[in-house]
């Protein structure tokens, strides 16, 4: 298998964290450089028309796209250790979790970057700076209410590590070094403790 990935990226780096806590070593990467377009070659648009990063070449020639369904089949592949959910109810709350971080914590990062940032201008045409700026205050409503979720457990989804412990830490870790978002500066020091935690696990600096 090959994944196509980039390094600095946040969506390659939830599956590359995610391959890491199977512990699959026999799937290559292969590095894009997007700043260099080359996710805008030929070659790279004949595996995914879309352009983007994350992509996996199957060992039969089929190349699987979009972060969270790459997941799925890298749960199916190798189910140890249970990433998921173990079970139709358990998917389903973890599922939830790891889409509200999604959809309002890792995006309003992404969007506040992409919008606000000089450095990815290139590539965010045109840039809309108030959007930007509007979507890392939104982000922060959905930190202050994941701060209040960890006081209670310590992970994002329960009692265990999950695909949504992924999903926010790649999303915090890509705010952390372009918008300088320190959870505990601004006191959410649940979040803070967390993703300190997170931080000392060996995927979480596995490369990308």
């Amino acid at each position: 298998m090959k994944f196509y990935t980039s390094s600095r990226a946040p969506n390659p780096r939830r599956v590359a964290m995610f391959i890491a806590e199977k512990g699959l070593t026999d799937i290559e990467q292969v590095q894009i450089d997007i700043g260099a377009a080359q996710h805008r070659s030929a070659e790279y648009l004949a595996l995914n028309p879309f352009g983007r990063v994350p992509a996996l070449e199957l060992d039969d020639g089929r190349v699987l796209c979009e972060t969270r369904a790459i997941c799925s089949w890298l749960e199916g592949y190798a189910p140890e250790p249970n990433l998921m959910g173990d079970g139709f109810d358990e998917r389903a709350f973890i599922e939830m979790t790891d889409r509200r971080v999604e959809l309002h914590l890792f995006y309003g990062i992404a969007n506040c970057v992409r919008h606000t940032h000089p450095g990815l201008a290139a590539l965010e045409q045109p840039q809309f700076p108030e959007y930007g700026a509007a979507q890392g205050e939104k982000m922060r409503e959905t930190a202050r209410w994941l701060d209040q979720t960890l006081s209670a457990q310590p992970f994002v989804a329960g009692q265990r590590f999950t695909i949504a412990d992924i999903t926010a830490f790649c999303a915090l870790e890509f705010g952390r070094g372009l918008m300088r978002f320190r959870p505990g500066q601004e006191g959410f020091t649940h979040l803070q403790a967390w993703r300190d935690r997170i931080a000392e696990r060996p995927s979480a600096s596995t490369s990308y």
